[in-house]
């Protein structure tokens, strides 16, 4: 089986997609390898997340999941911050929620199994 380790997403607005993604916990580094686009990284043991600026490109059709500990938190953080998440439903595969990111992708937020 393989592992991924990398996922770069290019986006509309680097700076709004950074602040969405933060309120995953994640931590971003500003970088810029040679005469490439200033990016933001956000590196971890299992692996890296990448936010590109998307350049004349028009956005993919990308889903992401994730997991929270937190899920009710990170849902009333989410709407705090106007990124606008659907309700928090239970469902057969557990609690969660959906929010678009700011580029439109469809990221699904699941409760972390105990």
């Amino acid at each position: 089986m393989r592992n991924l380790s990398l996922l770069v997403l290019r986006c509309g607005n680097i700076e709004r997609a950074k602040s969405f993604y933060e309120l995953f916990g994640m931590a971003f580094v500003k970088e810029q390898h040679g005469n490439g686009p200033v990016h933001y990284s956000c590196a971890d043991e299992t692996g890296v997340f990448e936010i590109y600026p998307l350049e004349g490109q028009s956005a993919d059709q990308t889903g992401l999941g994730f997991e929270s500990g937190d899920l009710d938190g990170l849902h009333m953080l989410m709407r705090r911050n106007q990124f606008s998440p659907r309700e928090v439903r239970e469902t057969e595969l557990g609690r969660m929620f959906v929010v678009r990111d700011p580029d439109g992708r469809r990221v699904e937020v699941k409760a972390k199994k105990a």
